[in-house]
C-alpha cells in the first residue's frame, strides 16, 4: 500500500475541545514526542480548584522538560461564578471540568480531580475538612498519587493560610498527608488489590506573588521557565496564556508571556532540590530493568529522523515497540507503549476515525458505527476494528483489509453485530445524589477520572509488514458523532445514550402565596428516544392537589418532543416546602430523569439527565408591584424568580435605559456583577440615578472589587471589598427593626434566615458613606459584625440598595425567606 505525508497542526496546539478525535501529527508533534520518549519522570501539581493550576509551571514540565505531568484539582470549581451564563453548582462543574481539559490540551499536562464538592468560599481548613470527609478525599489523593506515581509533587498553596481560602489551605494540607499515606501500605489498604504503595521523592511549594502577597524569596530554589522553545516556536508563557485563557467561564482570558519568568519553590518535604526539581530521580531508562539498548535506539531513530519522509522511522520504531513489550510489565513499560504507538501512526500518515450514523441513542438501542481510515505513506498497511466502551464488543470489520495508496476506507457495523447502549452518558460523580461536601460514586476506582472512562470507542488493530512477519498493534479512537455547519464547518460532538423518555419540568420553583391560594400549571416537556406509547404523571405530593393524575400519549416517534400540563395547589394554607417528580412510561419502561444538554463554543456540548423534579414552594408572601425592569449581569436566574411570583420582568437593553420611559418601571434591578462586565453601565449609570431620583427603586445585586466600571455605584460613595460571611446558617442582627425594608410588604424575622444555601453574602460594602442605612450585621464565627451586605438609601423621591446577600444562588433554591425580604427590597410605599 502506498501512503501520503499526513501534514496537520500539532497536538501541543489544539485549541477546539471539539476538533477532529485523530490526534495532529506534524513534525512538530513527532519530534516532541520523540524527545519524549527519552524521559522517564512525572510531577504531579496539586491545588483546590480550576484556575488554581500554574500554567507557566505545568506547560514548563510538560513541553519543555517532557515529563509526565498531571494536575490534581481536589473540586470542579461547581461553586464559584459563572461570567459566560447562568449556569451555577453542578452545572458550573461541569462547565469548568471541561474548561480544564481545554487547557490542558494546550499546556500538555493530564487532568485529576477527587469527589470532594465545591461547596463556596470557606475562611479555614478546619471547615473545609469537616464538610469533605477529611478521611475520605486524603485516600482519593492517595489512590491518584498510587497510579499516577510522580516523583515529584508541588502544592500551588501553602499548609499555613496564605492561600486565602479554606479549600487552598486543605489541598496543600491533604498533599502532605498524602505525601507519606501513600507510601505506606497501611494506610487506605483496599486499594491495593489495583495499585502499589508509592513514595514521591520530594514535596515542594510553588510559592507565588499575586494577590498583593509576596511569598517567594532570593534564598528559595528557582527555575526559570520563561524559556523559549524553538522547536514550537514560543515562549513557554505564550503556550501557558493560551492554557489559562480557556477558563472562559472565570474571565480568566490571560496576555501572553514573552522572556524569562522564575518561579520559585520551598522544599515541604523530602530532601531539597539543588541544581533541579529532578534532583536525586534518574529520569532515564536506566530506571528500567531490562531497558539496555532501548536509549539507544531512541537516539539513533532521531538521529536518522527525516522531517519530509517520517514514515522512513517507522520500522526502526516498531523494532523499538518490541524492545519495550519485551520488558516485565511496570508503569514506565505501559506509559512509553502507549505513547511510542500513537508515534508509530502519525510517522506512518494514518488518519482513522469512527462515527455514529446518530447523535443520540437510547438505552438498549444498537448504534450503528462507520469508521474511515486512510494512509498516505509508502507503508503496507492492514486493520480490523472493533466497538467497546459503552457498548459491548463488536465486530465492524470482520477480516483485515489493506490499505490502498491515498484511498479513503471506509467501514460500517452490520445490523446484526452492532453494539448497544448499555449506559447513560450522565457524568458518574452526578449519577446519585450527594451531600454538600462529597459526590457519590458508583465505584470508588472512578476516583482521578475527569470525564466517564467508558465512553464509547473504537479499537482499530493495525499491521505492518516487517522482516519477521506481521506487526500488530491497537490503537482506540472515541466514538463521535460529526456533521457539518454550514458557517463552522465539521463539529464533532460526543454521542449521547439517553433514557426511553425524558420528562423536564418546565420551572425549577412553583411559589405560592398564601395570600393567592390559586392552582398553577406545572408544564412537563417531554422527549421521546423511542417510538411507543406510555403515560406521564406527577407523583402525588401530601398537601398538595395534582390534576388530572395521569395524562396518556400514543404514536410518539423518536425525537419526538410535546407538552404535558398538570394544575398543582396546596390543599391548605399553611406554608410549605415539598419537591414534586414527573414520572414518564413508554413501552413499559420508566424514566423520572430530564434532559439537559449545556453548550458552549468552546468546549463540547455537556449531556446530563436531571431528576425531574421542581420545588413547590407555599410562601406568607405579600407582592407589591408589577413591572421589574432587569439589566443582565454575569448571568443569574432572579429574573425567573421574579416572574414565578407574578412580576411582569422585562429584560432592559442600553438603548431602553438610555431612551425609553423608565418611569413604567415599579423597580429596577442590576443582575449579578453588572458593573463588573457590562462596560456599557458607566454610560447607563446617570440615567439610573435619574430614574432613582424621579421616585424609581435601583436595586444593584454584588459586584467584585476588580475591575468595576465605575466607582461611584449609588448616589452616594461605598467601596466594594473581599468581605463575606460563608456560614448560610450565621445570626443576623437586625440592628434597624423598623426599617422599611425589614416591614413592607412582608415583616421580615429571624424565621426568614433560615435554610439559606452556600453562603449568606459576599464582597461586602464597606466605607459606607452615612446617607447610607445599614439594617443588618452578621459575622462568621470567631469575627467582628459586618454591617455591608445590605445598604440603602433614600435619594431625591427614590430608594437605591445595594445588597451583598447572594439572592442568586437562594431564589433559585426556592428559599422562602430570600423571596420575602427580595420583595421587600423592591417595595416602596407610595
Amino acid at each position: 500500500m502506498i501512503l501520503k505525508y499526513l501534514p496537520l497542526f500539532s497536538l501541543l496546539f489544539v485549541k477546539s475541545a471539539i476538533a477532529q478525535t485523530a490526534p495532529p501529527a506534524n513534525t512538530v508533534a513527532i519530534k516532541q514526542a520523540l524527545n519524549k520518549m527519552q524521559v522517564l519522570g512525572s510531577v504531579l501539581y496539586i491545588a483546590a480548584h480550576p484556575d488554581d493550576e500554574n500554567t507557566n509551571l505545568l506547560a514548563y514540565l510538560a513541553q519543555e522538560k517532557h515529563y509526565r505531568t498531571g494536575y490534581l484539582s481536589l473540586t470542579r470549581g461547581d461553586g464559584g461564578q459563572n461570567l459566560i451564563g447562568n449556569e451555577q453548582s453542578e452545572l458550573l462543574g461541569l462547565i469548568r471540568t471541561q474548561e480544564l481539559l481545554a487547557a490542558r490540551r494546550v499546556d500538555g499536562a493530564e487532568q485529576f480531580f477527587t469527589r470532594a464538592n465545591d461547596f463556596g468560599f470557606s475562611k479555614n481548613p478546619e471547615e473545609t475538612l469537616k464538610i469533605w470527609d477529611r478521611e475520605k478525599i486524603l485516600g482519593d489523593v492517595v489512590w491518584v498519587i498510587r497510579k499516577f506515581r510522580p516523583d515529584i509533587m508541588i502544592t500551588r498553596f501553602p499548609t499555613t493560610g496564605e492561600g486565602g481560602h479554606g479549600h487552598h489551605t486543605s489541598s496543600a494540607i491533604l498533599a502532605q498527608e498524602a505525601f507519606a499515606a501513600a507510601a505506606d501500605p497501611k494506610r487506605f489498604p483496599e486499594q491495593l488489590k489495583y495499585v502499589q504503595p508509592w513514595q514521591a521523592k520530594r514535596l515542594l511549594w510553588n510559592t507565588f506573588n499575586f494577590g498583593g502577597t509576596n511569598l517567594t524569596a532570593p534564598d528559595q530554589f528557582k527555575i526559570d521557565v520563561g524559556v523559549y522553545n524553538p522547536l514550537l516556536g514560543k515562549n513557554i508563557g505564550e503556550i501557558a496564556a493560551e492554557s489559562r485563557s480557556n477558563h472562559r467561564s472565570q474571565g480568566f482570558g490571560t496576555a501572553r508571556q514573552r522572556g524569562q519568568y522564575f518561579e520559585y519553590f520551598k522544599t515541604i518535604l523530602g530532601d531539597a532540590p539543588k541544581t533541579d526539581l529532578m534532583d536525586g530521580v534518574d529520569v532515564t531508562w536506566n530506571r528500567v530493568k531490562g531497558s539496555e539498548g532501548i536509549s539507544a535506539a531512541i537516539a539513533d531513530i532521531k538521529k536518522n529522523f527525516d522531517d519530509e519522509h517520517p514514515e522512513r522511522s517507522v520500522k526502526n520504531e516498531l523494532k523499538l515497540l518490541g524492545m519495550i513489550q519485551k520488558l516485565s510489565k511496570a508503569y514506565w513499560r505501559d506509559e512509553k507503549d502507549g505513547e511510542l504507538k500513537d508515534l508509530i501512526v502519525a510517522c506512518s500518515g494514518l488518519w482513522f476515525e469512527a462515527y455514529s450514523f446518530a447523535p443520540t441513542y437510547a438505552l438498549g438501542d444498537t448504534i450503528r458505527v462507520k469508521a474511515q481510515m486512510i494512509g498516505r505513506h509508502p507503508l503496507v498497511v492492514s486493520s480490523n476494528i472493533n466497538a467497546g466502551g459503552y457498548a459491548t464488543m463488536s465486530t465492524i470489520s470482520t477480516h483485515g483489509f489493506l490499505l490502498e495508496s491515498n484511498q479513503m476506507e471506509n467501514r460500517s457495523s452490520s445490523r446484526g453485530t452492532t453494539p448497544y447502549a448499555k449506559n447513560l452518558s450522565q457524568p458518574y460523580w452526578l449519577a446519585a445524589p450527594h451531600g454538600i461536601g462529597m459526590y457519590t460514586l458508583p465505584n470508588d476506582t472512578l476516583v482521578g477520572n475527569p470525564e466517564n472512562p467508558d465512553a464509547p470507542k473504537v479499537i482499530f488493530t493495525l499491521g505492518f509488514g516487517m522482516d519477521t512477519g506481521l506487526f500488530k498493534i491497537k490503537v482506540d479512537r472515541k466514538l463521535v458523532y460529526k456533521f457539518t455547519d454550514p458557517a463552522k464547518g465539521e463539529i464533532y460532538q460526543p454521542v449521547e445514550i439517553t433514557p426511553p423518555i425524558t420528562a423536564n419540568i418546565a420551572g425549577k420553583n412553583y411559589i405560592y402565596t398564601l395570600q393567592m391560594n390559586k392552582p398553577q400549571t406545572v408544564q412537563v416537556n417531554l422527549k421521546a428516544f423511542v417510538d411507543g406509547n406510555g403515560s406521564v404523571s406527577l407523583k402525588p405530593v401530601q398537601g398538595w392537589k395534582i390534576s388530572p393524575a395521569k395524562i396518556d400519549f400514543t404514536g410518539k416517534k423518536k425525537g419526538d418532543e410535546w407538552v404535558a400540563e398538570f394544575q398543582v395547589s396546596p390543599l391548605d394554607g399553611r406554608p410549605k416546602n415539598d419537591v414534586v417528580t414527573a414520572v414518564a412510561e413508554i413501552n413499559g419502561q420508566t424514566s423520572s430523569l430530564g434532559f439537559m444538554r449545556i453548550k458552549y463554543d468552546h468546549i463540547p456540548n455537556i449531556t446530563l439527565f436531571p431528576p425531574a423534579e421542581a420545588k413547590l414552594v407555599n410562601i406568607d408572601l405579600l407582592v407589591k408591584g408589577k413591572k421589574i425592569g432587569y439589566i443582565n449581569g454575569a448571568g443569574d436566574q432572579v429574573a425567573d424568580a421574579l416572574k414565578q411570583v407574578g412580576f411582569d420582568v422585562v429584560m432592559l437593553t442600553e438603548d431602553e435605559v438610555l431612551h425609553g420611559n423608565l418611569s413604567s418601571y415599579d423597580a429596577i434591578v442590576a443582575g449579578v456583577r453588572a458593573y463588573n462586565v457590562n462596560p456599557r453601565m458607566v454610560v447607563m449609570q446617570p440615567k439610573l440615578l435619574e430614574y432613582v431620583n424621579a421616585g424609581g427603586t435601583y436595586l444593584v445585586q454584588y459586584n467584585t472589587y476588580n475591575n468595576l466600571v465605575t466607582n461611584q455605584i449609588g448616589p452616594y460613595p461605598f467601596k466594594v471589598v473581599n468581605q463575606r460571611v460563608t456560614d448560610e446558617s450565621a445570626p443576623v442582627n437586625y440592628v434597624l427593626p423598623n426599617s422599611p425594608l425589614l416591614n413592607y410588604p412582608n415583616k421580615i424575622t429571624q424565621d426568614d434566615m433560615k435554610d439559606w444555601v452556600q453562603e449568606r453574602g459576599l464582597y461586602f460594602a464597606a466605607s459606607i458613606d452615612p446617607k447610607y442605612q445599614t439594617p443588618f450585621e452578621m459575622n462568621d464565627p470567631g469575627e467582628k459584625a459586618n454591617n455591608g451586605s445590605l445598604i440603602y438609601t433614600d435619594y431625591g423621591k427614590g430608594r437605591f440598595v445595594y445588597t451583598s446577600l447572594d439572592f442568586f444562588r437562594e431564589l433559585p433554591a426556592g428559599v422562602p425567606g430570600a423571596y420575602r425580604l427580595f420583595i421587600n427590597l423592591l417595595a416602596r410605599p407610595k
